[in-house]
């Protein structure tokens, strides 16, 4: 059988892994079983043990442990948390009397192959199935030893681990050397998401513990070496020479095999990272995001770290084994390990709190750094300290480009910042508890910023700058020097500003590629795909998604009313929120973002209700209401296809004809909400539902629990008479009398100053087309 292969069959079952990790940690042999899992597996199934002979059995429990002891003895430590973690494992051997400890790990191993018979796991060997009782296993000295059936078990061993308090898998990951290969399991959970990175570290540790079989090669042939250096006129000698080159050729061949693995295996989690990373930016418009699968990545890139530690020490003592003058492949390979293990510190170095995207200067903002190495380095004994620069879209390039992390230094950098920016530097910090190591920057502010020179039509607001943090540590006697970037910012001085910067933030969030050139992007994309991002956008914002119908509307008016009818499905930056929308002087984005920001500022509850149907033009509106069975009084609300930020209301007028009112804008809701608003016009009677499979609902009961609650005012002692405000609308046609309506006019330029008056401030020949606020003595 080969190395893990049952182990590996057992945790790629998420309920056979918890299992059998309940049943190890009863006496606290998980960790045991998963470090040295093929070293257990091979010795304790090529065991011959009589049947009944329980003197037999103590005999091979006793050099069980004797070997076993030996084995966490020569496992080799990259650090003192893993030393300390192997220390306690000898300790708790010595405590625990060795038939126990034997039989323990004996059945576990049983278990785990009735478990992966019950699953229908083949294990396999060569290509033939595997029988259940591998290597004539035979365990009826054992149950008699322990006093047990010979039966498979104990139903509360395998039946889950609720009751037992342990929870041997955490975050997706098998408990037990998640740090440094020796922590204990942590509570947490498995799911399909995480299956591929829990899969991605059981592939690490099978060819970690795969490769650390090479060191008992490597000690052989050092021996050999210095016996052959010691001896070199042995009768043995030319005998010796040749099995060195043969055996030395061979461990060559098992260290590129083994660095082979480990490439492939460090590139899926490199890639994993930036998946993650891509993710993160995706949150940047809302999309949901777990920080967490942060902590199962670091998992990985710590047991990475051990694996690639080793392989570069056997490289090393390999070569020191020179038996020819030049060995060119060996130190080649030197090379490529050395050069993984620079990409690997290097990339576990990133932004895991990003600034905020829209940055505005003289203002107060926070942002973070971590290293996913945590303690591997000892880096954590000497912290280093993170500094921070801003850096233009054209200045990143540049760097990026030269291919190299290594090439950063405090003075270089020290001119080459594209802004002022206080408190920029920050000492890193590691919580023992956690395992994160990480630069918290809570109060950093950009005072100044330097822009390029603008082509065309390019605005401000369409320039990319990144914060670029780096630091400088020394491990080893060499240094390291790391560096990551920020996700694009746009930095504003005033906040109208706002809109079209968030337009370049949005587009750069959906839409950029994993791996790019700082921070080009594509200028076209699928309706398909814009879909997605404006729902998510608008989704997370308001707290309610945008239906189909939403988003068909959206559509169309992103296609400029096309007269030919033709839908292209390719929508470009320009049509996105460059080129104004047909006679408009606003362009799709801007008309989005101002209804996005009126709905979660003034109309959040009402939207998230359904009582606003939003998405909808005046044709369809006024369709829709004539077909209503409410008829007079059956009204929806919709957005202003003509006002920024803008809210309309149609309605069946008395005269079975629809009546479109003027729209609000944030302004009139700072002094009248939308209910109340609705409560004064006694015309509007049925609300139209915004969806057809439900029914109308009278107004109060739609709108009643946004009311706000009117009492009567009490009289003033200063003599002053108190008065209120309501709404009301002046109809065409009409005579004199007024019904309840909308006062200002959002087609009308932002005003100043508005009259509170009875009306008296308007001409009378306006008063059919203009709406006011009147004021009731009371």
């Amino acid at each position: 059988m080969s190395s893990m292969s049952l182990w590996k069959r057992i945790s790629s079952h998420a309920d056979c892994e918890q299992r059998m990790a309940a049943y190890y940690n009863k006496k606290g042999l998980y960790d045991l079983r998963l470090c040295l899992a093929p070293w257990i597996e091979d010795r304790i199934m090529s065991e011959q043990i009589t049947p009944n002979s329980t003197n037999q059995l103590e005999l091979v429990a006793v050099k069980f442990i004797e070997d076993l002891q030996q084995k966490l003895l020569s496992t080799r430590a990259s650090d003192q948390v893993l030393k300390y973690r192997l220390v306690e494992l000898c300790a708790l051997i010595q405590r625990t009397p060795a038939l126990e400890l034997y039989t323990h790990l004996r059945s576990g191993v049983q278990k785990e192959l009735q478990l992966a018979a019950e699953k229908s796991v083949a294990v396999a060997s060569a290509g033939q199935s595997m029988p259940l009782n591998t290597y004539n296993m035979n365990n009826a000295a054992v149950a008699a030893a322990v006093g047990m059936n010979t039966g498979y078990v104990d139903a509360s061993d395998l039946l889950g681990v609720a009751g037992t308090g342990v929870s041997p898998v955490a975050g997706g990951m098998p408990a037990g050397l998640m740090h440094n290969m020796a922590e204990t399991a942590a509570p947490g959970r498995v799911g399909p998401a995480k299956m591929e990175l829990y899969e991605v570290h059981n592939q690490i540790f099978q060819s970690f513990n795969e490769f650390t079989t090479c060191s008992e090669s490597l000690k052989v042939l050092v021996q050999n070496y210095r016996y052959m250096l010691n001896a070199p006129n042995s009768p043995d000698a030319e005998r010796l020479f040749k099995s060195l080159i043969e055996d030395k050729a061979a461990l060559v061949a098992r260290l590129r095999r083994s660095f082979m693995f480990y490439d492939q295996l460090q590139d899926l989690v490199i890639t994993e990272l930036k998946n993650w990373r891509r993710q993160q930016a995706l949150a940047g418009n809302g999309a949901q995001f777990s920080e967490n699968m942060l902590d199962d990545i670091q998992r990985c890139f710590e047991l990475l770290e051990s694996f690639v530690t080793h392989l570069l020490t056997a490289v090393k003592e390999t070569l020191l084994v020179r038996i020819v003058n030049d060995d060119p492949d060996l130190n080649c390979l030197l090379e490529q390990v050395q050069v993984a293990q620079k990409n690997l510190v290097c990339s576990a170095f990133i932004v895991d709190k990003q600034p905020p995207q829209v940055m505005k200067t003289n203002t107060r903002f926070a942002a973070s750094v971590r290293w996913l190495l945590g303690s591997q380095l000892g880096i954590h004994m000497n912290p280093p300290t993170v500094e921070c620069i801003i850096m233009s879209e054209l200045q990143a390039q540049r760097f990026v480009t030269r291919g190299t992390h290594m090439d950063v230094t405090n003075g270089s950098l020290a001119g080459q910042s594209s802004g002022e920016i206080q408190n920029c530097s920050s000492t890193m910090e590691y919580q023992q508890s956690s395992h994160v190591f990480s630069a918290s920057f809570r109060n950093m502010q950009l005072k100044k910023i330097k822009r390029a020179e603008k082509k065309g039509t390019e605005s401000v607001m369409d320039e990319k700058f990144a914060l670029f943090f780096y630091a400088t540590t020394t491990v080893n006697d060499y240094q390291i020097r790391v560096w990551t970037l920020s996700l694009p910012v746009v930095v504003i001085v005033h906040g109208n500003q706002e809109p079209q910067s968030w337009a370049t933030i949005t587009w750069d969030n959906a839409f950029a590629d994993i791996v790019r050139d700082p921070f080009v992007v594509t200028d076209r994309v699928t309706w398909r795909q814009l879909s997605v991002a404006l729902n998510t956008k608008f989704g997370s914002c308001t707290q309610r998604a945008l239906t189909a119908e939403n988003l068909e509307f959206l559509f169309e008016k992103l296609q400029r009313d096309n007269i030919a009818g033709e839908r292209n499905e390719y929508i470009s930056w320009n049509q996105f929120c460059k080129e104004p929308l047909p006679d408009r002087t606003f362009t799709f984005w801007e008309w989005f973002f101002a209804i996005m920001k009126l709905t979660k500022d003034h109309l959040l509850s009402m939207w998230k209700a359904g009582r606003i149907t939003g998405f909808i033009n005046k044709a369809k509106a006024h369709d829709d209401l004539l077909r209503a069975v409410t008829g007079i009084g059956t009204f929806l609300l919709r957005f202003s296809d003509s006002e920024l930020g803008g809210v309309t209301i149609a309605y069946v007028n008395a005269c079975g004809s629809v009546t479109m009112l003027s729209p609000w804008t944030a302004r009139d809701f700072q002094i009248l909400n939308l209910a109340d608003r609705i409560r004064d016009l006694d015309m509007l009677r049925c609300l139209h539902p915004t969806d057809v499979n439900v029914q109308p609902l009278d107004r109060d009961l739609a709108f009643g629990d946004f009311y706000t609650q009117r009492a009567e005012p009490t009289p003033r002692v200063d003599g002053y008479v108190p008065s209120t405000i309501r709404v009301q609308v002046r109809t065409s046609g009409d005579t004199g009398s007024i019904s309840g309506t909308p006062h200002h006019s959002m087609q009308s330029p932002p005003q100043d100053s508005m009259s509170m008056g009875n009306g008296s401030d308007f001409p009378m020949t306006d008063f059919d087309t203009m709406q006011n606020f009147d004021v009731y003595k009371l």
